[in-house]
């Protein structure tokens, strides 16, 4: 029975509606003139502006910071987390508990921390913005690398306890290796999360310098302009390839362990 081409049409209707906005604000970024909504011709001016505007520069170096900061944190312990979930404890509510912060508004994640850091009298800055984007991302990793394990030869391991190797020792040496693709895959994936973070970062950054997401909210607000586009194409850039460099990686994971 043939299919009707009828039934694409919501299909390619749906990635229309959704990359079609990102097509023109690619298209704009590269605009001569000086409204974000009318093209008047190829130039990339806006890009050389960028480089040249102060509160941008800082803000990407605060941005990196964080991300850094965040995903290092995240990997390591959104690592330990999926191990110990898969391996060690059999419980649909520490599970539930576990993946909470991702599926939690941003606005109620963000709000309970500023609460936290008060009850707490930490002072605001970049660190307590790490420190909340790893908590946000942390869940985003265990997932990835759970879906790792989940595919994991564990007869190595039942080998490698019988032939006298301790827990640390297998894990390092037998576990840690097949999870790598995956962990790499959530460390990616944690940066890109953390990258363009907005509505955390603005509730615990406090006085400190802004990151990038909060540098263009400032700008927006007075209208967008060109020079927000080549930032906004820039950043998808970043995004997406960060995504795909991801997904390589657990596809390279996934035939290795078919292998």
């Amino acid at each position: 029975m043939r299919r009707s081409k009828l039934l694409y049409v919501p299909f390619w209707a749906t990635y229309v509606f959704l990359y079609l906005p990102i097509v023109v604000l690619v298209v704009m970024s590269f605009n001569s003139g000086d409204s974000a909504y009318t093209y008047e011709g190829f130039s990339l001016k806006w890009y050389g502006e960028l480089a040249g505007d102060e509160r941008i520069r800082t803000g990407l170096v605060n941005t990196l910071i964080v991300a850094a900061g965040s995903t290092a944190i995240a990997t390591v312990l959104g690592t330990l987390l999926a191990v110990g979930l898969s391996r060690y404890t059999r419980s649909k509510t520490l599970d539930a508990i576990a993946l909470m912060p991702a599926v939690l508004p941003d606005l109620v994640l963000a709000i309970g921390l500023l609460v936290f850091y008060n009850a707490i009298q930490l002072t605001l800055g970049l660190y307590s913005v790490t420190l909340a984007h790893a908590l946000f991302s942390m869940a985003f990793v265990a997932a990835v690398v759970r879906t790792r394990l989940s595919g994991s030869d564990t007869s190595l391991e039942e080998a490698s306890r019988d032939l006298g190797a301790g827990p640390v020792t297998t894990f390092l040496r037998i576990t840690l290796p097949q999870l790598v693709p995956g962990i790499v895959a959530g460390a990616l994936l944690a940066f890109t999360l953390s990258l363009d973070e907005f509505v955390i970062a603005f509730f615990t950054i406090g006085n400190a310098e802004p990151t990038l997401p909060i540098v263009i909210y400032s700008m927006v607000r007075f209208g967008v302009t060109p020079k927000i586009n080549a930032l906004a194409a820039i950043l998808l850039l970043v995004s997406f390839t960060a995504v795909i460099a991801g997904q390589r990686m657990t596809r390279i994971g996934e035939s290795r362990a078919q292998d």
